[in-house]
């Protein structure tokens, strides 16, 4: 669990360039972070050694004026332009380069991703700069890319080359540069399947001000164990979410039925990776254990429970895949094989910002037959008794919707028949 207030600056850089790496985001040679310190010394992943078996001795330590301080190895290569980036922007004391698949594509074909695609990308990434070509290891290239820092951008597009991203701590920086390689993964499918469809700076502002405000605290909080039971329930299910990318750091709610309508839910503003049983929010009688905020969507899933006696768990999430139906506006037919059905039936889809301005339609959209729904422009969301069963119900529909992206070059969707659906239900129906 990453604590930037007590973590070493080479075992923060350890800990993320393992993370980025074992996400296939990065290669064994591929990419390079840095953290400045309180005296202004910059931190830095080495020159030539193997990003995935990196240790806190291998990272090197550079003063001011550009001498080694400490390290067996000579500094990255990109040195020059992560010290060009800290002159030009003195607030950030992170930076993360790397040369993830779906932002590569971007810059080869040197267009920049707009992140109006997911409200919350908008706000983790920011306005996207682009810093035109110049050979890697020079100066030149600091200068680039530094202009693009001066102008205020956090998040840069390097042409012909990866992605940059800026911070004012490295976890800042990391779930920037997550947020900012999910967004153009799913602008990808999307465009595979159909048109992305982008919100204005209007709808988001929009969504943004209609969030509800926070729950009034509870009085008195206690943890029997059924309820400690359920905190290690949800942190295990995130750790997996988060490890087979149906979580990033900056979206995905879990929450599970205590008692009554009374539930636990996961943190707001809290990478997803990083959570512990501790962070977990206990929701009892309408009000949010003292201390903690409850994600923001907290009143969607209190409206869940009480319209669904026969619900028990609730994943919302944003998996690339799913998400390329949702920003493309397109009907999700999980009638792809027999398994896919009769976990998810079949998955209405509803229009953006309904989730704040209309709790109740999104309740009522739910059933014994209708597990899960989609939402324009902003997420997935799943339910089931059990959390194993909400989680593999999310698997499914993301490996389905995997499936449908890759099959779209092949040739048109031939979806199971009505006739075999019908069998399906005679068999498999509870």
């Amino acid at each position: 669990m990453l604590d930037t207030n007590l973590q070493h600056p080479s075992d923060q850089i350890v800990e993320i360039i393992t993370r980025i790496y074992r996400a296939r985001l990065t290669t064994t040679s591929g990419g390079n972070i840095s953290i400045k310190d309180a005296e202004g010394n910059i931190w830095i992943t080495p020159a030539a050694v193997d990003k995935g078996t990196l240790q806190r001795t291998d990272i090197v330590c550079m003063d001011v004026d550009g001498n080694k301080i400490s390290g067996f190895h000579q500094p990255s290569s990109e040195y020059l332009f992560h010290r060009s980036i800290y002159e030009a922007r003195p607030d950030l004391t992170a930076i993360l380069h790397a040369h993830p698949p779906a932002l590569v594509s971007f810059a080869t074909v040197r267009k920049v991703p707009s992140m109006n695609i997911i409200p919350q990308a908008r706000k983790v990434c920011g306005e996207i700069g682009y810093a035109p070509y110049a050979c890697p290891g020079t100066e030149a290239l600091g200068d680039s890319i530094s202009e693009q820092f001066q102008r205020g951008f956090n998040s840069v597009v390097m042409e012909n080359h990866g992605t940059v991203v800026g911070g004012r701590d490295l976890k800042e920086a990391f779930v920037r540069f997550e947020t900012f390689e999910f967004s153009a993964r799913t602008i990808i499918n999307a465009s595979i399947i159909g048109k992305p469809v982008y919100l204005s700076d209007e709808q988001i502002e929009i969504f943004e001000s209609r969030i509800p405000g926070d729950m009034p605290e509870s009085d008195h909080v206690d943890y029997p164990e059924k309820e400690r039971s359920i905190r290690r329930n949800i942190a295990s299910i995130v750790q997996r979410s988060c490890a087979q990318g149906m979580m990033i750091s900056s979206y995905g709610n879990i929450s599970v039925r205590w008692q009554g309508d009374d539930f636990l839910i996961t943190p707001r503003d809290m990478a997803r990776s990083e959570m512990g049983l501790e962070d977990i929010v206990q929701i009892r009688d309408g009000k949010r254990e003292p201390g903690k905020l409850p994600s923001r969507s907290v009143s969607v899933h209190q409206k869940i429970y009480q319209h669904n006696p026969h619900i028990n768990s609730i994943i919302t999430t944003q998996p690339s895949n799913l998400m390329a139906f949702g920003v493309a506006r397109k009907k999700i037919d999980v009638r792809t094989i027999p398994e896919s059905w009769v976990l998810l039936k079949d998955i209405p889809t509803l229009g953006f910002g309904v989730q704040y301005t209309e709790p109740d339609e999104i309740a009522r959209s739910f059933g014994p037959d209708r597990p899960a729904i989609l939402i324009e422009n902003d997420g997935f969301i799943v339910t089931g008794d059990k959390l194993l069963e909400t989680f593999d119900r999310l698997e499914v529909a993301e490996f389905s919707a995997r499936s449908l992206v890759m099959g779209h070059s092949l040739g048109e969707l031939v979806p199971i028949n009505e006739e075999q659906v019908a069998e399906l239900r005679r068999r498999f129906s509870s």
